[in-house]
């Protein structure tokens, strides 16, 4: 019996997130300047490291 696609190597498990996490993003609003203090961390826009 061979092992599913996804269950081959846990090397490639840890590749590029797309998506960042909340306080990622409020860190990269705050270096960009978009962070207004006092403003809620709910209901973010989705943003995406610089390449």
């Amino acid at each position: 019996m061979s092992k599913h696609n996804s269950l081959k190597s846990a090397s490639t498990v840890g590749g590029k997130r797309s998506v960042l996490k909340r306080f990622e993003r409020v860190k990269l609003m705050k270096e960009r300047g978009q962070w207004k203090q006092g403003r809620s961390p709910l209901g973010l826009p989705k943003t995406k490291h610089e390449a």
